[in-house]
């Protein structure tokens, strides 16, 4: 089997696939009645078991510095000689626990699941820290500083709460497993023996996580049975796209031989769009890897394919980002907006807002907020077709908002409330065209830059490529670039555009 790259290899579609894209001029294709019954029941989001892993660190740690502190104020006191001595214990403490905690696997699901049956790591690495604590404080010689029965007694109490929240945990975790709210949504890719194989693998694993939604196929009934391991069959590729518009799923697996190199390839050029983790199965292939080159749902090998661009913890950090920029934002350009909002209304009738519908996150509809810069009976919210220059529909002060960009400054608030990120690709209309074709004919692969959730500023703008498309090169630099964002995030990359996007306006040679 060849080596490929499955992100070059798929970016580069973006780059030089155009015209494969706009001769095929596919259409959305409708779901049957079971698939949409089935997607209906999957629209609500899940708790992520990354997510619950990393807050129960945070809430161990909060705990056991509230133990810690409690029975040093209330029986050895407020010392101001040796406040700091018992705050650094009590710091290091915490911190020591949550770090060995770690080590020993307290912090993944079946531990989580079964606190009975990891007590013993718990209560070990409970010990430990104390040693080290102890240990640490005869080789500095300050042990005899210390009170013991302190010492004593948040060794107990602490013992006592981490057990007792472990077991409150436990509790909530059935009861999510029950009514769907932590899992991660699974849909199967490819039927046949290897998907019964596959299926019947994962559903052995203890303290499943995976809920297998259903199985989509390009085979069709005397290839691929209509009910695999009691799962139906809900479509083909082409709807699975459709369908994980509609359900919220986690992730693919490809349930193909590894040495199927082209249908491989083949399924992964129409699936890579989605913002899901991809893998590929590898219970039954025959090639065997070194065991760090996979990933494992239990015991079950998978090759990682694509990973969800910004995931868990990552997209925590860039919603808190969003909300701190976009406050401060709001209250920095106020006055130009103010002042922008009473030159709309002195200059020609209408709303001083103007929305449009666009593409979103996994090309969802939002509706995105502007300072209306068009005569009112000559709006249009499609935006089918694009604004030229010296285009009349566009008012006099509508002119200057344009070239400036401070038609796009109430677009905070989309930030502010989560429709839009600060940093991303900019949301294009639902019915933008080049030439009377769909950004998505001219561009294959298009809707991956809706991988991420779009942005009010993004990596394509600052590269010089905003304002009108009236080339398709134009929309497939956009894609290249947005791809390019997508593949390479961090908070370090949205904190330059952000900065730059400021000097990039300068140019207004495209803005009208």
């Amino acid at each position: 089997m060849n080596q490929v790259d499955p992100k070059r290899y798929f970016a580069s579609k973006a780059k030089d696939g155009a015209q494969a894209g706009g001769a095929r001029g596919d259409k959305r294709p409708v779901l049957g009645p079971v698939a949409l019954q089935v997607a209906q029941q999957y629209k609500r989001d899940t708790m992520s078991p990354v997510m619950v892993s990393g807050v129960m660190r945070l809430v161990e740690f909060t705990l056991l510095l509230a133990t810690g502190a409690f029975f040093y104020i209330f029986y050895v006191g407020i010392s101001a000689q040796l406040f700091w001595h018992y705050t650094a214990v009590i710091l290091a403490g915490a911190i020591l626990h949550v770090v060995l905690s770690e080590f020993t696997d307290c912090y993944q699901m079946p531990a989580l699941r079964n606190p009975t049956g990891y007590l013993g790591r718990i209560l070990a690495a409970w010990v430990a820290t104390f040693a080290a604590l102890a240990l640490a404080g005869f080789f500095l010689k300050i042990s005899a500083d210390f009170s013991r029965f302190w010492f004593g007694i948040w060794f107990l109490s602490g013992f006592v709460s981490l057990f007792a929240l472990r077991v409150v945990t436990a509790q909530l975790m059935r009861r999510w497993a029950r009514n769907g709210t932590i899992e991660r949504r699974a849909l199967i890719v490819g039927g046949g023996a290897n998907a019964e194989h596959l299926i019947r693998s994962i559903e052995r694993q203890p303290y499943n996580d995976i809920r297998i939604c259903g199985i989509f196929d390009d085979r069709d009934d005397r290839r691929s049975p209509p009910v695999v391991a009691g799962y139906p069959k809900l479509g083909n590729i082409a709807e699975l796209v459709e369908f994980a518009r509609i359900a919220r799923i986690d992730m693919l697996i490809v349930s193909l031989p590894v040495s199927a190199e082209a249908r491989v390839l083949s399924l992964l050029s129409k699936l890579w769009v989605l913002p899901v983790d991809i893998r590929l199965s590898a219970h039954s292939n025959h090639l065997r890897f070194r065991p760090r080159a996979y990933s494992y749902i239990g015991s079950v090998p998978m090759l990682d394919i694509f990973d969800r661009p910004i995931n868990d913890w990552d997209s925590v950090a860039k919603r808190a980002f969003d909300i701190v920029f976009s406050l401060f934002g709001i209250v920095a350009f106020s006055p130009v907006m103010l002042a922008a909002a009473l030159a709309i209304k002195l200059d020609s009738k209408g709303p001083v807002l103007f929305k449009q519908i666009r593409h979103g996150f996994n090309n969802e509809p939002i509706e995105v907020f502007k300072f209306r810069s068009m005569y009112t009976d000559q709006c249009d919210p499609t935006a089918r077709n694009a604004v030229t220059k010296d285009d009349p529909r566009v008012t006099r002060v509508g002119r200057i908002l344009r070239k400036t960009s401070i038609d796009e400054l109430p677009q905070f608030f989309n930030a502010l409330f989560g429709s839009l990120s600060l940093v991303g690709p900019r949301p294009h209309a639902v019915t933008a065209q080049s030439h009377n074709r769909l950004y998505e004919e001219v561009v294959d692969g298009y809707f991956a830059r809706h991988r991420v959730k779009p942005g009010v500023t993004g990596w394509a703008q600052i590269n010089g490529w905003r304002g009108e498309v009236d080339t398709d090169e134009k929309i497939r630099k956009r894609t290249e670039y947005d791809l390019f964002y997508i593949e390479n995030w961090s908070l370090w990359f949205d904190l330059k555009i952000l900065l730059l996007t400021p000097i990039r306006l300068l140019n207004t040679e495209n803005a009208y």
